[in-house]
């Protein structure tokens, strides 16, 4: 039995050849020979299976400690196909902080096609399991799953999978967590009792913002065997070069975690002790370690938000940063910054997005493999920027003058 670094780096052998190469082959062919008439072969169309997709999906597979795994062209086709495996009057109890694109392929798709979804906030267990059981006064039955993210996108609150999970057993549901910002190596689901695990592979996992890919682990073979239909029959699977290119990825993931998740904790304590910053959101602040711990967490990740103060302009800091990419998405080793109202969650409307704490002001930055101090010195000076900006539309007024006197306490 290897242990967690090493399935990193070897997965699981396909055994599809003799050569001696040591990395898998990449198969780019779209079909593949019957020996005979009635022969049934492992392999015989790219969409129904590809020895170059097997390795990825085995080894996702053996990380997340599943039964079985699948690998799609995008994190929203993976959403996709986990979706596609309940039916019309289903209904989807959803945490109320999810990723804006995900709201809306719920929202404007799946709800169109007679699944119902209800938004819960995952903290709350009393009005999670309000939310989860049925109301027959109502007639509102109970929910068929509930999908949370493992840390919410982008305030970076921690879901308990293991509290989440023991309630949607309790009445019938089955636990989707979308394990993106956490990867395998900082938490498995699964073992804590969750039923399917979801990835935006394009991001931690692949690592290098080269490559498009979602992944799916599945804990129970049934629901292996739904994902499967929706994988083969809608077609939405990853392709051989991009299978290896985030198998590739993988084999680095820990030494880059770790990198980014120090960069990060750098970086959010020098926010939380900058004059422009209201508020900082990551937890993997210092005193958070037993939270992290009691919720199965051995790390807090390289993604941080924060909120700037009142009558600074955020996009004054994004758009005077060098170092940061001003771009969406995460989990590659070049550091990016992006607005969450403009970029990432623009889907939410504007009253949704500040039920929930996205505010106009609100930044998300997602940490790379750089050095901290760099990082460190790249926001500096864009904040310098952003309060010469404010003062030239203030007249002069001082904010930090402001602060000192607790008007924006």
């Amino acid at each position: 039995m290897t242990r967690f670094n090493t399935q990193l780096v070897h997965g699981l052998p396909v055994d599809d050849n003799n050569t001696g190469a040591v990395n898998p082959p990449i198969y780019n062919s779209t079909t593949y020979a019957f020996e005979r008439v009635d022969a049934m072969p492992r392999y015989d169309y790219a969409r129904s299976g590809n020895p170059t997709r097997d390795f990825l999906e085995r080894q996702i597979a053996q990380l997340e400690h599943g039964d079985r795994g699948f690998a799609f062209a995008s994190g929203l086709a993976a959403i996709h196909a986990v979706l596609s495996i309940f039916k019309p009057g289903d209904r989807i109890v959803v945490g109320k902080n999810i990723y804006g694109g995900t709201y809306s392929l719920f929202h404007e798709y799946f709800a169109d096609r007679g699944l119902v979804f209800t938004p819960v906030n995952t903290h709350d267990a009393q009005a999670l399991e309000n939310a989860v059981a049925a109301q027959p006064d109502r007639n509102i039955p109970a929910a068929k799953a509930v999908y949370f993210e493992v840390l919410t996108n982008p305030l970076l609150d921690v879901n308990d999978v293991r509290l989440i999970a023991n309630i949607a057993h309790r009445y019938g549901a089955i636990a989707v967590v979308d394990n993106t910002f956490v990867t395998p190596y900082l938490q498995r689901p699964l073992d804590l009792g969750a039923d399917v695990v979801i990835h935006s592979a394009t991001k931690y996992l692949a690592g290098h913002s080269d490559v498009n890919a979602g992944l799916v682990v599945t804990l129970s073979k049934e629901i292996g065997n739904a994902i499967y239909f929706a994988q083969n029959r809608f077609g939405g699977v990853l392709a051989p070069t991009e299978c290896d290119a985030v198998r590739r990825g993988i084999q680095t993931l820990a030494l880059r975690m770790d990198r980014q998740q120090a960069n990060a904790k750098s970086i959010a304590q020098y926010l939380l002790a900058h004059p422009l910053v209201k508020t900082v959101n990551y937890p993997g602040l210092p005193g958070r370690e037993r939270e992290l711990a009691a919720k199965g967490l051995r790390g807090a990740g390289g993604v941080l938000s924060f909120e700037v103060v009142p009558g600074v302009d955020p996009a004054d800091v994004l758009n005077n940063l060098h170092i940061f990419h001003l771009a969406v998405s995460l989990g590659a080793v070049e550091s990016l910054a992006e607005l969450p109202c403009r970029m990432t969650h623009f889907e939410l409307p504007r009253e949704e997005r500040l039920k929930v704490g996205i505010t106009d002001e609100l930044v998300r930055l997602a940490v790379g493999i750089e050095d901290a101090a760099d990082l460190i010195e790249d926001l500096g000076q864009a904040f310098d920027i952003a309060y010469e900006c404010y003062l030239q539309r203030h007249g002069g007024e001082d904010v930090f003058g402001k602060i000192a006197e607790g008007v924006f306490a």
